[in-house]
């Protein structure tokens, strides 16, 4: 998706209604507080009502958790930049993920807002029991866990320089999907997948600009 500008401040208007536009903004604490309790009940409901050893309880957890970063790489590199026809379509593609390529640095569009989170995480669910059943309880806790994980590192990224030396490709990855190429970089809680499908940036042949990466944070140092 290419937009004429992109916008290191303010964020999109989706919406005419201001309660609707409303609904579309979220804080990553409200996310974090809504889940986490959920993932803490059915952690124990795995163990306590359906019986199952910790081991199992934390392989399935793990194994969540790990299919969340392929899902992510799916949902990022084929839902969220669907080549849409109509004009419908490329509004849907736009409400969805297009305004935070045009406006990056929108603190308030980095998670999936609640009201949409909920019902989507919660058809998720209902699928993945169709599939494994009683293992969703922890299945599906590993993989929100990891989503929660995905949004936190999105925040990261775009807010802060990296932590750790080890995190740099990761962070340089995203940079470049946003600010070179979309069509690559599709990863965001890890490279795995990019590596994996060809779709990961040659990092040692990318020049890297600090001045513009330090125009990328949100608090300058």
């Amino acid at each position: 998706m290419k937009f004429e500008k992109i916008h290191n401040k303010g964020q999109a208007q989706l919406f005419k209604n201001y309660y609707l536009e409303m609904l579309t903004k979220t804080h990553p604490l409200v996310i974090w507080g809504m889940y986490v309790p959920i993932i803490c009940y059915f952690l124990y409901y795995s163990g306590a009502r359906l019986d199952f050893s910790i081991a199992r309880i934390a392989l399935t957890f793990l194994a969540g958790m790990f299919f969340w970063t392929f899902f992510e790489y799916l949902m990022h590199r084929f839902a969220f930049h669907w080549v849409a026809e109509s004009e419908r379509a490329r509004k849907f593609v736009y409400v969805m993920h297009g305004n935070h390529h045009e406006f990056p640095r929108d603190k308030e569009r980095l998670f999936m807002p609640p009201v949409p989170s909920l019902i989507i995480s919660s058809v998720i669910f209902l699928l993945m029991f169709l599939f494994i059943g009683g293992n969703v309880f922890s299945f599906w806790s590993g993989f929100m866990l990891g989503y929660l994980l995905y949004g936190s590192m999105h925040y990261a990224i775009h807010a802060w320089n990296p932590p750790f030396k080890w995190m740099k490709p990761l962070w340089r990855n995203h940079h470049l999907h946003h600010y070179k190429d979309d069509h690559k970089g599709f990863g965001v809680s890890s490279t795995i997948w990019d590596r994996v499908f060809g779709t990961m940036f040659d990092l040692k042949k990318e020049k890297e600009d600090k001045e513009k990466v330090q125009e990328l944070m949100y608090n300058k140092r």
